[in-house]
């Protein structure tokens, strides 16, 4: 029987991260991922690395500080696929004064100590070539950075690299369930034609993102309190709406706030919604009045903005958040929260939430 020392359940960014780290410490690793590497919500972000400009209005700090620390270490360590990018943002008088925004961004710019981007500034619309496309009424501005990254390929690599630590990286396999055993696990692996086999663990982490609680009950035998709020976040591509290499934060009249990225040279991505599910969906899709919302902010800007007609692609993906009974799904914080289990001595830590 195969013995390791952590059994990873679930290959998203999350369950991929956590074998490397693993790995490059030494440990015995296996990962099991019942589909494919990033087959759901670790594919359908909005591909930024970025520390969430928009979480200092919830007085997230901590948050924002750990995540623009992140945003550094990614850039020195992934500079093949994580890409600084220059984002633009129009004032809307009418949503939030322009003191806060520039409140905002000196302690964006700040917060997260040392940095290798440049910093914010205020721009005249008017007169800078990045409010070409912008509507004429809009005069104010305000420029900072941020990062993209290829969502599904840093998973892909990270995998990678963490086989490359010693780590076994099992696609298609599933977790159908876990035993504990003299304080270790005996679980069992089921394969994509059906085969199982028993691997033997002394602890389980339970990376499975909007199926962490399902994985909790049914896999582990574990009643935790992954209470989870399912957040669908939706995204629409059309033909590029501008020239340049920069994107644009927008400020959706709800007070959320909108990206428009330039994606794949000729096309724009723009994202993304914030609709609070019941249940989760197998798969889960755009729908007419998130297409709607999404097309609406933007003409709130551009002097040509998209309809439904225009969108070539559309997906849409569950953000699991932990529960903080913050009655907004957009004022949910996108913090991790970290649960150690203890069944009959056998350890298992769920990861809930997260960004």
């Amino acid at each position: 029987m195969d013995s390791y020392d952590l059994l990873v359940i679930g290959g998203g960014i999350n369950g991929a991260g956590i074998a490397r780290d693993a790995a490059g410490r030494g440990l015995r690793v296996i990962l099991a991922e019942a589909h494919d590497l990033a087959s759901a919500t670790s594919s359908a972000s909005s591909k930024l690395i970025h520390g969430g400009l928009r979480y200092l209005e919830q007085y997230d700090f901590r948050l924002v500080r750990e995540s623009l620390r992140e945003r550094e270490v990614m850039l020195k360590i992934a500079p093949h696929i994580v890409r600084p990018m220059r984002f633009v943002l129009p004032h809307n008088k009418l949503l939030r004064p322009a003191w806060m925004i520039r409140a905002g961004l000196f302690l964006y710019d700040h917060i997260g100590g040392n940095r290798s981007l440049p910093g914010s500034h205020g721009v005249d619309l008017r007169n800078d070539p990045l409010g070409a496309p912008l509507k004429d009424d809009l005069h104010k501005g305000f420029v900072y950075s941020d990062c993209w990254v290829d969502d599904s390929r840093l998973v892909i690599l990270t995998a990678r690299d963490a086989a490359d630590r010693g780590a076994v990286i099992l696609t298609r396999t599933e977790c159908i369930a876990a035993q504990p055993s003299h304080g270790h696990w005996m679980a069992t692996l089921r394969h994509h034609d059906g085969t199982e086999h028993t691997v033997h663990a002394t602890a389980i982490v339970n990376a499975t993102g909007p199926w962490a609680a399902k994985t909790d009950k049914d896999c582990l035998g574990i009643i935790g309190d992954g209470r989870l709020r399912l957040v669908k976040g939706s995204h629409i591509i059309t033909r590029k709406l501008y020239e340049g290499r920069h994107a644009f934060l927008l400020q959706a009249d709800d007070n959320r706030v909108v990206f428009v990225l330039p994606f794949h040279d000729e096309f724009s991505l723009i994202g993304t919604t914030d609709v609070e599910l019941t249940e989760l969906p197998q798969q889960p899709t755009i729908t007419s009045q998130e297409i709607e919302y999404l097309c609406r902010t933007v003409a709130g800007y551009f002097k040509t903005a998209p309809t439904s007609q225009d969108v070539i692609r559309s997906f849409a993906g569950i953000r699991p958040l932990y529960d903080d009974a913050k009655s907004s799904a957009s004022e949910i914080s996108r913090d991790y929260v970290l649960r150690l289990h203890d069944r009959d001595g056998a350890k298992a830590l769920s990861v809930y939430g997260g960004k």
